[in-house]
């Protein structure tokens, strides 16, 4: 008897405070209302004014030019909206009264469990308390419903969910009834509010009914896993809110019922997987794709929420469908989205009868093409999830570029670092996969193939967009930077796998060895791929830093001389002279790379080191059989042979810098010739003998000689070709 009064009162109180509102905000209305009145008299008077004045001036024989009145052009396509925004702006309308609906059931809930612990009421009493309170704050909203539409839905939604928990607390907690029972009063429950809901025409009731509904399962459970009687239940449920959102138009229901409906169908597959768990997810495909088509089917037309519904009852029911036959060993795998993909190209070829090639089309031909593309790919042993996902994500970013809805970019931007996860989960199959994976056609590549075209696909349509807008030249920097990174990286982990079971340094040096020439086709391919100039200059200097530890890789020496792989592998080592040739020679010239300091000294570090390098290989071959004498020859190339090298080197770019009047070649030349002489003068005199002393000193000496004589010859060309020219000039003036 407390219990009612308290609510009662508090009820009252309530009321009285929204009576209150409400008359406030009627003289708000009419004071608004006057103030509009008063503006339009004002308006309608200077009106007249204007016309009195015009006509006078005419009478007075002076003739007023009168200006073309601008036609106004009518703008019937309606402006779109945030969906968040009716969401928000309920939200700050009603947050007193939702706090208050939720305080007021804690308060009746605390007061219960006081009451319980007082022993004031026995189990059956509190249940009897908790379902009266339930039904006195529904009559209530009921008989306050004309005046207070939006508050009363509150109320009633606050009632049902006191008839929901009273039910859970007195099958679980009491054992007053059931399972069957409780199962029955919940279903009851879940009736009475739809009907309320749709007498009312109240859509903020029908989302508490469609909790309450969802949520009724798991009230009621046993953990007994009853998952045919369960889903039955939901398919009826959906079924109830399909029916409901044709007749009201309340997309929110859908939604809602979707969220629910996919928890419960994935934890389902995942906890036992069954051949009968099909049949539901067919059943929730086919009831809400009919969901996404209701205003398709009204008016022809496709709104961003109905696409986004679309593709993701199509990608999730796959994702579960496709899942349960792979782990029951069912076949062909393709069977479900060749299925779907079908259904899509039906109302696809619907649109393309009527020539009606325009968002609808794109959308259903977009989904068709996806799943089509998706079962050749399962069909062939890809993973799952890295498949679904990046092709998912790639008709995400398609029909953003045909709707120019936000919502679908959003949600590229969402799923698009899931795929680079999953694709990197994929690659570690290449480590956990105890059966030998045959070349090119095994599952981990062919999902790395799926990966690798979605990012082209992605590239595409990404180029064409920064085309029209130039602040997305960052974005799709960073884009391209990481699709060339997946593309690199899937070859690169296949090569190394396939190679595996051969010698380390086999391994090490095709691995170089791709990358190098990988690197160079994306500098060949620039103009292609829309590379600008800073990632150009960041590809070139990955690529010198290539060439640079695949030139001082020396194991190479070590395996050919101990006859662990042949002198002919050496060879193939030397491919990578052809990129670094073509770099030097086409690539760089027509870049912005030597614009920058280090330009030129990073490309002579590196020319330096394979000229050194590969003349010290070859003398070593030339000369060595044996393991032992390999540090002797190292010992005599590096004081006798390197100082000649590098001072003719040095010569070449000195003389290059002349040539084409280049001071940092110069600074270069003379760089690397004080270091040849300080290593001459400081080191390798002291190891030397007498005869090879004599010999290095020399041939150092006649080199030195010209490049003195050089330098003093091009100076002196240098000189006269400037007095030249200022003779010239002198003549003209």
């Amino acid at each position: 008897m407390i219990y009612a009064l308290i609510t009662i009162l508090i009820l009252l109180i309530v009321l009285v405070y929204q009576n209150l509102n409400r008359k406030i905000q009627i003289l708000e209305q009419k004071i608004s209302d006057l103030s509009k009145d008063k503006a339009k008299i004002e308006k309608q008077e200077q009106t007249s004014t204007e016309t009195i004045k015009s006509e006078t001036l005419l009478n007075n024989g002076n003739e007023v030019e009168q200006k073309p009145i601008p036609e106004t052009i009518e703008d019937n396509s309606e402006p779109e909206k945030d969906w968040l925004v009716p969401l928000f702006d309920f939200i700050k309308q009603n947050i007193l009264t939702i706090i208050g609906i939720f305080t007021l059931v804690l308060g009746i809930g605390y007061f219960v469990k006081y009451a319980i612990d007082k022993n004031w009421i026995g189990e059956t009493a509190r249940m009897g308390i908790g379902f009266l309170a339930g039904f006195i704050l529904i009559i209530t909203a009921h008989f306050i419903r004309k005046n207070y539409t939006i508050f009363s839905s509150i109320i009633m939604g606050g009632g049902i969910a006191v008839l929901y928990f009273t039910t859970t607390i007195a099958f679980r907690e009491y054992h007053l009834f059931t399972q069957n029972t409780a199962f029955v009063i919940t279903c009851a429950i879940t009736l009475l509010s739809i009907f309320f809901s749709y007498r009312y025409n109240s859509e903020t009731l029908i989302i508490f009914s469609l909790f309450g509904g969802f949520l009724a399962p798991l009230m009621i459970s046993t953990g007994q896993s009853n998952y045919i009687f369960l889903f039955t239940y939901l398919s009826l449920l959906n079924m109830g809110m399909l029916i409901t959102f044709y007749l009201k138009n309340w997309k929110s229901v859908g939604w809602i019922a979707f969220i629910f409906t996919a928890i419960y169908l994935y934890f389902w597959t995942i906890e036992k997987t069954d051949l009968t768990s099909i049949i539901f997810y067919i059943v929730t495909y086919i009831i809400f794709y009919a969901f996404a088509l209701q205003n398709y089917f009204k008016t022809n037309l496709l709104s961003k929420l109905d696409i986004l519904m679309l593709v993701l009852i199509n990608f999730s029911s796959i994702v579960g469908l496709v899942y349960i036959f792979s782990i029951l060993k069912y076949e062909p795998l393709s069977i479900f989205p060749l299925s779907f993909a079908l259904v899509n190209i039906i109302f696809a070829f619907k649109e393309y009868q009527n020539k009606k090639f325009e968002r609808n089309y794109s959308v259903f031909a977009g989904i068709g093409i996806s799943l089509l593309t998706l079962s050749v790919a399962l069909q062939f042993k890809t993973h799952l999830i890295t498949s679904v996902w990046a092709i998912e994500a790639s008709l995400l970013l398609y029909i953003w570029k045909k709707t120019n809805h936000n919502i679908f970019k959003i949600f590229f931007y969402l799923l698009f670092p899931l795929v680079i996860l999953s694709q990197i989960m994929t690659w570690t199959e290449y480590i956990n996969n105890e059966k030998h994976l045959i070349i090119i056609f095994n599952p981990v590549f062919l999902t790395s193939l799926v990966v690798i075209a979605s990012c082209f696909f992605n590239l595409i349509l990404l180029k064409k967009e920064s085309k029209e807008k130039s602040d997305a030249e960052f974005f799709e920097n960073a884009f391209k930077v990481l699709c060339f990174g997946v593309i690199y990286f899937s070859i690169l982990f296949e090569l190394i796998y396939q190679l595996s079971s051969q010698h380390f340094i086999v391994i090490i040096t095709y691995s170089f060895l791709y990358s190098i020439v990988f690197t160079s086709l994306l500098l060949i391919l620039k103009k292609r791929l829309s590379i600008s100039g800073d990632l150009e200059n960041l590809l070139i200097y990955g690529l010198l830093f290539l060439f640079i530890a695949h030139i001082t890789n020396s194991q190479i020496v070590h395996a050919v001389i101990t006859k662990e792989i042949g002198l002919s592998f050496y060879w193939i080592h030397m491919i990578y002279l052809i990129p670094l040739l073509y770099l030097i020679i086409k690539i760089i010239p027509q870049s912005e790379f030597l614009k920058q300091k280090a330009g030129y000294l990073l490309i002579s570090i590196t020319c330096i080191l394979s000229v050194s390098f590969e003349l010290y290989r070859i003398y070593i071959f030339l000369n060595s059989t044996t393991y032992q004498n390999i540090f002797h020859l190292q010992e005599h190339f590096s004081i006798l042979y390197l100082p000649i090298i590098w001072a003719v080197l040095s010569c070449g770019s000195i003389f290059a810098g002349l040539k084409k009047n280049i001071s940092e070649l110069n600074k270069i030349g003379f760089g690397l010739l004080g270091i040849t002489i300080l290593k001459l003068y400081l080191y390798d005199v002291w190891q030397m003998d007498n005869v090879s002393r004599i010999i290095a000193f020399i041939i150092l000496g006649i080199i030195l000689l010209l490049s003195s004589f050089m330098f003093q010859k091009f100076k002196h060309m240098l000189n006269n070709l400037i007095d030249k020219n200022e003779n010239s000039t002198n003549e003209d003036m």
